[in-house]
């Protein structure tokens, strides 16, 4: 037992010094690879109308936008999950809990205390 001592501390004197060196932290730049380069932008050559099309077209539906003043309420339009709501305790104090709000409930803006 005597002598696994020495050979153990001696292990760990050469070991921990490598792991150190092994664990610093470097950074270095890449090198550049020309040909990798023209494959893709060859490649994008080829391809650029279909991908351009294909982002343009959600982009040319027709959307509708109804801008809503403050303070006015609005009716829900689907079933929104687990929204963070204040509520009147037993006691008449608010508390803070979580409901879902179902289709078609009316959301009011909370009134201003002066």
């Amino acid at each position: 037992m005597s002598e696994l001592a020495p050979l153990v501390a001696a292990l760990l004197m050469v070991l921990i010094p490598a792991l150190v060196k092994m664990c610093r932290r470097t950074s270095q730049d890449a090198g550049t690879q020309p040909k990798l380069r023209n494959r893709l932008r060859d490649r994008i050559r080829k391809t650029w109308f279909p991908c351009v099309a294909l982002l343009l077209i959600p982009c040319s539906g027709c959307t509708r936008t109804i801008y809503v003043p403050h303070g006015e309420p609005v009716r829900l339009r689907e079933t929104v999950k687990d929204v963070k709501v204040w509520v009147m305790g037993s006691d008449g104090q608010p508390v803070a809990g979580k409901m879902d709000l179902p289709e078609g409930w009316y959301s009011l803006p909370m009134e201003q205390e002066e």
